[in-house]
């Protein structure tokens, strides 16, 4: 028997792939299909089931893609409704793959078809769960994701989570381990370690969720306490994990098209959205006037998903040859489906033939602690709410980049502004789209506020922080 892991860092989720006596079973597959009929390529295993433990919002899996290559069944919990064939697993069936099994609890709460899986060896001894959404290391999955799919609210669906667990998941044995769906920097929960397994019995020692003495009104309090609003692009990929999904094959065929620079502008003067992928550094030396920097090299599709509010944008890419493929696979799977072809010849070729560049102005982080009293140009720290408040540099304004879409107007265009996040991915990011919107005073700070705090000449009371309020 193998148990693997197959974890996605920039989108904290986590696939597996079991195998028994040349029978293999996925759970929760990413959008591409490659790497899991080639994992069991290795094993000379076939894929005889695709489990999904939920409908993912922040990902759109692809289980029709490989159970088309593979003839593998899909399976989703009870009450699950797609437009694909799928078989319904009914509460504590069994499934067969070699010498092991599973068993099908449903656990609804995250979603009402979530459900958990109960890995059992070839004696029957419990082994492990694959939690999905319902469980996580260190917290649960969130229950109002689903609130407008049906007529529950969230204190119901946070009900159903509090008992799903208590009736479920806390009876099994201490020594099963939890595989979860998501580790920390998921959207999904709100307290998720950066551990990406552990066992029962230390979750029910240290997860909040699990204390044995919670009662339901204080579980569903506690749980429903501090969410943020979800990315705008979850009830999407909803939607679209319920349905027929155009081939991954196709969107990287087409994603990876190279565009000359007639091209390129065409696609560009019909509505598509320039994004450079480029790294930060890169992008601030030069890059084409109105494009937005998201790099692959940071939260990348996360922030895609946030930022850029229609999932049917047309895209061109602004991305080296080698790593085009990479990009628009990572905007497949949160559904941005529409990348038409990327810049053939790159911004060097976009300069060669007489074409304008931007930059954006620099400063280290050393010449800012000396300029910034003397200029009295506003800072503006872009970072989350939560490390704003830890801790921030006096008089800072808090514009975080998650909500500037929203809060665009709160800024002067004519006004000059230094601009710092944590190490400097997010602050070029908002200067980006600033600037597509007309704001060209802005200065980067160079690797934000990481970098400001290592400055010698700056002392404690440059800092706000809980200890100096």
């Amino acid at each position: 028997m193998k148990v693997e892991q197959i974890y996605t860092g920039c989108l904290a989720e986590a696939a597996y792939y079991i195998q028994s006596k040349g029978e293999a079973v996925i759970i929760d597959p990413l959008r591409e299909t490659a790497p899991y009929i080639e994992r069991a390529k290795k094993d000379e295993a076939s894929i005889k089931y695709i489990f999904l433990t939920h409908f993912h919002a922040d990902f759109v899996s692809g289980q029709v893609d490989l159970a088309r290559k593979t003839g593998a069944k899909i399976v989703l919990g009870p009450s699950a409704k797609a437009a694909y064939d799928f078989h319904e697993a009914k509460d504590q069936e069994l499934f067969h793959v070699g010498d092991i099994s599973f068993v099908w609890l449903h656990t609804p709460g995250h979603t009402l078809e979530s459900s958990t899986i109960l890995l059992k060896d070839e004696s029957g001894t419990d082994v492990c769960i694959f939690t999905g959404d319902t469980l996580f290391i260190g917290d649960v999955g969130r229950p109002d994701l689903a609130v407008k799919q049906g007529d529950l609210t969230e204190n119901d669906l946070a009900g159903l989570l509090y008992d799903s667990l208590r009736n479920k998941i806390m009876p099994l044995a201490d020594a099963v381990t939890v595989y979860p769906g998501h580790g920390a920097g998921s959207a999904c929960g709100k307290k998720m370690s950066k551990e990406t397994f552990d066992t029962l019995g230390h979750q029910k020692e240290v997860n909040y969720a699990l204390r044995s003495d919670m009662t339901k009104e204080e579980f569903i309090e506690e749980v429903l306490t501090g969410l943020t609003p979800p990315p705008q692009y979850f009830p999407e990929n909803v939607r679209m994990n319920k349905g027929i999904n155009t081939s991954i094959d196709d969107i990287i065929k087409s994603g990876t098209r190279p565009l000359s620079t007639v091209e390129f502008k065409s696609k560009v003067s019909k509505g598509a959205l320039m994004l450079d992928v480029r790294h930060q550094k890169d992008f601030v030396k030069a890059h084409i006037p109105g494009s937005i920097f998201i790099g692959l090299d940071g939260g990348f599709a996360p922030w895609v998903g946030a930022l850029i509010p229609n999932i049917r944008q047309e895209i061109v890419l602004i991305v080296s040859k080698d790593r085009a493929g990479e990009a628009v696979t990572r905007l497949s799977r949160i559904g941005y489906d529409n990348s038409v072809g990327y810049l053939a010849e790159g911004i060097e070729g976009w300069k060669a033939e007489g074409n304008e560049l931007d930059s954006i102005k620099t400063i280290s982080a050393e010449d800012f602690a000396k300029e910034v009293t003397a200029t009295k140009y506003p800072v503006l720290d872009v970072r989350k709410e939560g490390e704003y408040d830890s801790e921030h540099l006096v008089d800072a304004i808090h514009e975080p980049l998650d909500t500037i879409h929203f809060n665009m107007d709160n800024l002067d265009a004519d006004k000059t502004y230094y601009v710092h996040c944590a190490g400097g991915y997010r602050s070029v990011i908002f200067e980006s789209i600033l600037k597509s919107r007309g704001y060209h005073n802005l200065i980067d700070v160079l690797g934000g506020y990481g970098a400001i705090k290592k400055v010698d000449s700056l002392q404690r009371t440059d800092f706000v922080c809980p200890s100096t309020l």
